[in-house]
């Protein structure tokens, strides 16, 4: 009996669309902002989301999900606000002003489709709890990369017109000038703990009870928590061999060897799949009778 393949959770739409969408959006922003500008979150989160939805990694997709989810529903906010003629924060105002040209508007659009991606394939895929401690550590990095080796604020004379300064306000919330109410490096720290603390934190406690634990594709199609998974292949591999040896002692023989292996990896009783054991005998006379 062959072990059943584990069915895609990501639609091949989604990976060819958004695949194309990257596509045109990497090289026209390199020649327009120049590389710098991939260091923002929201930039990072396009590539963390391109690799998610490839390898199907819950952790790949948690990740940007705990670091943009809450910025970019401002970011969504002040867009709506904007179309009813009552923005928010004025954020998005750019993506109204005609002089900008509506291609330049388009791509920068995933601002507002980005964490509705994300959330559905959290969905899918499940939340990985370790997200919040990966994303911080990254979000760290481009702190302090963003400080002392990108261009503060204001953006000089001689610069490109698209050169991008003061990279996740590191250097306060303009880009015209620093913010002066606190010492440079003290606002930095605040960021590094602020961000974890008031914006990573609450989103990856929403996802975790949302989403729960990163889930796998079983042997039975469906997709169960990783542990479970795991009995669920043994399971089937002793299947095959009480299928294939077709008798009563080696049914028993197998029996007890799934025994063990559910004692192995989820503990005596088998808690994540149920009733294992049951669901071997089941299985073992099952083959009896088609015998």
């Amino acid at each position: 009996m062959p072990t059943p393949t584990a069915p895609r959770r990501v639609p091949w739409a989604v990976k060819v669309l958004y695949t194309a969408f990257m596509a045109v959006l990497v090289p026209y922003y390199w020649s327009a902002y120049g590389p710098t500008n991939f260091l923002y979150f929201c930039d990072v989160a396009l590539f963390l989301a391109l690799a998610a939805v490839w390898t199907e990694r819950p952790l790949l997709a948690s990740m940007p999900a705990v670091g943009i989810l809450l910025p970019q529903s401002l970011w969504m906010a002040d867009f709506l606000g904007g179309l009813a003629g009552r923005p928010v924060t004025g954020m998005t105002a750019y993506m109204f002003n005609p002089e900008l040209p509506p291609f330049t508007r388009g791509l920068s659009l995933f601002h507002f489709w980005l964490p509705l991606l994300l959330l559905g394939l959290v969905a899918r895929l499940g939340y990985d709890r370790r997200a919040l401690a990966a994303w911080t550590v990254l979000a760290w990095v481009l702190l302090l990369v963003c400080y002392f080796l990108m261009p503060a604020p204001p953006r000089p004379a001689d610069a490109p017109p698209g050169l991008p300064v003061n990279i996740n306000y590191v250097h306060g919330p303009g880009d015209d000038r620093p913010q002066d109410w606190l010492p440079p490096l003290l606002y930095l720290a605040g960021l590094m703990v602020g961000l974890p603390v008031c914006v990573f934190l609450p989103t990856h406690l929403l996802l975790r009870l949302a989403f729960g634990r990163a889930r796998e594709p079983g042997p039975c199609g469906r997709a169960v928590p990783a542990v479970a998974c795991e009995t669920r292949r043994a399971y089937v591999a002793l299947a095959a061999r009480v299928a294939d040896a077709g008798s009563p002692r080696s049914a028993g023989q197998s029996g007890r060897a799934w025994r063990v292996v559910v004692r192995r990896r989820v503990g005596d009783g088998g808690g994540a799949t149920g009733d294992p054991g049951a669901a071997a005998r089941g299985a073992v006379r099952s083959n009896r009778h088609r015998g």
